[in-house]
């Protein structure tokens, strides 16, 4: 058995494969395990390194998946509190407003859809129009929609958002916790697990080819320094990112016609993000998160309650898509740190000098230009609601695809819907009656 790609959904789907007795390897184009999950430490803290997060960072509420993992591997985690603030006309103001607009349209939203027929659905800036939502809300919330989904507001269905808010009620998903040990313990503990039971693992694969027939697949391309593999297997897990798939980068033969067309109908999103690690802090002391929306980079967060003074700045969507455009590729993270390092000299009205001096240090992981990712993670446009889910069929009980973006159950671009289509592709072999 082969599986491709060594995140979260790929580990999930080899660690069940290996401990009911199969023989798996995972190949792995980076030199890392985890996938978007990227775990940096930086040494030299008051209480041991400090775990900075270049990918996914929050436990988004209580999925079980991901709650029965951290139990099983003995991960400690800790909830986020502290103040929600927002930045309006140059003054920190309460950001509860804010955030109870965004919902109660999200709400109303849910209302009008559940009211017309079944299959109706919309981009959201054409809800916003049809519900005559005034200007400055509209951009509010908008806002809102596009930094939580990584979205552009001219694709994202309604229909998508209305089954993502009901899977998020149910989980709890307002409470947000980190790992203490840092997220990439989880994929970690998959991995030793994996390879106690037996599984194989091959590091710096770049997968070029995916040769199939019923239940005979051939996958090829290069190792390091270029020198070209190939192995054989009955059948493949694909993990491969949506961004990945979407460009081509992986060619088939043949081509699954009817994945790759659903592939093509779902949208991969677009995020920046970068940590700034101070000698102390400057801003408020509870700070938790803050809106600032006329920056470029208008989602900003801390580690609290952990009192590190470590601060991480956050697009998502259209403003993540025009950095990126902004950004010149010669020279992008020193163009990002600019940009970010002027934001926050607005924003807590601190010279950007004085600032400067006080940094230590800087993280970032540019997802967008990554060839193993090409984005951020996945959504669904208008019309493409079912996209997933016919990504989730195994294609001759050969060709089984796991990944975020085939989650089916609201929760795309999480951990934990990853982690579930891993299990979900793992099943599906184990059932298969074929040999």
């Amino acid at each position: 058995m082969l599986v491709l790609g060594a995140g979260v959904a790929g580990l999930a789907a080899a660690r069940c494969l290996a401990e009911a007795g199969k023989r798996v390897l995972i190949l792995e184009a980076a030199r890392r395990i985890g996938g978007r999950i990227h775990t940096h430490y930086v040494p030299g803290q008051a209480h041991g390194p400090l775990a900075v997060e270049l990918g996914a960072e929050f436990v988004h509420g209580l999925p079980q998946i991901t709650w029965n993992l951290l139990r099983e591997a003995g991960l400690e985690t800790q909830e986020l509190d502290g103040s929600h603030l927002s930045v309006e006309q140059g003054q920190l103001t309460s950001r509860d407003r804010f955030a109870n607009d965004s919902v109660a349209v999200l709400e109303q939203m849910g209302r009008w859809l559940e009211s017309q027929p079944a299959g109706t659905d919309e981009t959201f800036a054409a809800y916003l129009l049809r519900a005559h939502i005034d200007a400055p809300l509209a951009a509010r919330v908008s806002a809102y929609v596009e930094g939580f989904n990584a979205a552009d507001r001219g694709r994202i269905g309604i229909a998508a958002l209305v089954r993502q808010q009901q899977a998020e009620d149910a989980i709890d998903s307002d409470r947000l916790f980190h790992v203490r040990a840092g997220y990439g313990a989880v994929p970690a503990y998959l991995s030793e697990k994996f390879s106690a039971a037996g599984g194989g693992l091959l590091l710096d694969h770049t997968i070029q080819r995916i040769d199939w027939g019923t239940h005979a697949v051939k996958v090829s391309g290069t190792a390091a320094a270029g020198a070209p593999f190939a192995l054989t297997a009955k059948r493949a897990v694909i993990t491969l990112p949506l961004g990945v798939l979407q460009a081509g980068a992986v060619r088939f033969s043949p081509d699954p016609a009817e994945i790759l067309h659903d592939a093509s109908r779902l949208a991969f999103g677009h995020a920046v993000r970068i940590s700034l690690l101070f000698d102390t802090k400057y801003w408020p002391e509870d700070l938790s998160f803050l809106y600032a929306p006329q920056e470029l980079l208008p989602t900003w967060w801390t580690p609290m309650p952990a009192r590190a003074p470590l601060l991480t700045a956050w697009a998502g969507g259209t403003r993540a898509a025009e950095l990126a455009r902004r950004l010149p590729a010669a020279s992008r993270p020193a163009a990002l740190l600019a940009e970010a390092m002027g934001a926050l000299s607005r924003i807590v009205d601190v010279s950007r000098t004085r600032l400067e001096s006080a940094l230590i240090s800087h993280h970032a992981h540019d997802w967008i230009h990554d060839p193993r990712c090409l984005g951020a993670y996945s959504y669904a446009p208008a019309g493409a609601l079912d996209a997933s889910s016919k990504l989730s069929r195994p294609v001759n009980d050969t060709l089984f695809f796991a990944g975020e973006h085939t989650d089916i159950t609201g929760h795309w671009g999480t951990v934990h819907g990853a982690l579930g289509t891993g299990v979900r592709a793992a099943q599906q072999i184990l059932a298969a009656q074929s040999p």
